[in-house]
Formats: C-alpha cells, sequence, structure tokens
C-alpha cells in the first residue's frame, strides 16, 4: 500500500493509521457527480448554510455563505472551509484507489474532505476521537439526521436502509445520496460522494 499523509501541523502517527484504515482501503464508490449543465438546474447544495457554519448534504457542501458542489475546484473549497473552520489540522493522498489518486484534506470535528485532479469529489465526517482538534464553527448534516443520532432516530428516518449485503458493519443508506455507519448504536460517520472502503 501506497499511502502518504503530509501534516501540515503537527505529526501524528495514530491520524494516519486511521485514515488508512477509512481511506486507503480497497474500492472506490464513485458518488453521483452532476455535470456542468445539471449543477445549472440544482438548487445551491445548502440554502440553510448560516454565516459561520458548514453545512454538508447529498451533492456537495456550503462553508458560510458560500455552496459548492461536487467538482468545484479545490483551491476554493479550501479557501471557504478554512475561512471558517480555521486552519486544516492535515492533509494527505491516498495513490490505492481504483478510480484514482484521492487527496484529502483533514478539519476539525472529523470532517475530511476527498478531491481528485484538483476539483471535489467528497466527503465524511466521524464521530471525534481521542485528540482530535474541535470545530471551530458549527458542523451539519442538512437535514433532521447528524453525527451522534442514536441509531433508531437513523432507522426512523427518510430514506433509511441498512446495507444488508455490505461487508462492512453497521453501513447504511439514507436516500440515494448519503451514506453512514452505525457502532455502539449511534451513527458513527455520514459521508456523500467518492469514498474508498475495504468492500
Amino acid at each position: 500500500m501506497n499511502f502518504v499523509i503530509e501534516h501540515d501541523r503537527g505529526s501524528s502517527m495514530r491520524l494516519g493509521l486511521i485514515l488508512a484504515a477509512m481511506l486507503g482501503l480497497a474500492a472506490c464508490d464513485s458518488g453521483n457527480v452532476p455535470t456542468p449543465t445539471e449543477q445549472q438546474t440544482l438548487r445551491p447544495p445548502s440554502a440553510e448554510a448560516e454565516a459561520g457554519a458548514v453545512a454538508l448534504n447529498g451533492e456537495g457542501l456550503s462553508a458560510g455563505p458560500e455552496a459548492f458542489y461536487f467538482a468545484a475546484g479545490k483551491i476554493e473549497v479550501e479557501t471557504a472551509l478554512e475561512s471558517v473552520l480555521g486552519e486544516p489540522t492535515g492533509s494527505g493522498i491516498n495513490r490505492e484507489c481504483g478510480a484514482g489518486a484521492i487527496e484529502f484534506t483533514d478539519y476539525g470535528a472529523g470532517l475530511t474532505v476527498s478531491f481528485m485532479e484538483g476539483s471535489m469529489v467528497g466527503w465524511f465526517w466521524r464521530l471525534p476521537l481521542d485528540g482530535d482538534p474541535p470545530a471551530q464553527a458549527e458542523i451539519s448534516l442538512v437535514g433532521d439526521l447528524q453525527l451522534g443520532a442514536p441509531q433508531a432516530e437513523a432507522e426512523a428516518a427518510d430514506g433509511f436502509d441498512l446495507i444488508e449485503e455490505s461487508t462492512l458493519d453497521g453501513e447504511f443508506s439514507l436516500g440515494d445520496k448519503i451514506g453512514g455507519f452505525l457502532e455502539s448504536e449511534q451513527v458513527s460517520m455520514l459521508y456523500a460522494g467518492t469514498q474508498c472502503f475495504f468492500r
């Protein structure tokens, strides 16, 4: 496995191992990235984002007043996120994903945004681990279900479907664009777009 971690602020072997486990793992699952023509007919990824907050959804994310679809430019997305969340806590690249090399940038509170060839292709948001920096602003998923919600609340959410055939324990879908994982009877992770997981 050729997995490179490039931490801008402080090296953390633990974080590298976590990200290797989460991202550097077998097949890539390409999300539904709208074409530029389709993007013109879609509403912004979130009209619900407030100033000083990050709102995640199945088509991209919003950082404060700025909304980005998957396929938005890496520099623009990172600049907007940094203005809300502060400087990234780390970055790296996974060269083993079947879809091609995926770059990623980490922020506080377990948020990671993924890029390929200079464009945003996905995000995942996991429960913070010991030693993770806190978020400098509110992060939320557009809709009622949030990270850390009880399993019963997830199962009652519109579009919830446990992915029985998944080789990953507790994986579920929430409609056709959001995925996540249940662990210890709560939502431990949410994701959208292109990901690399063991399957």
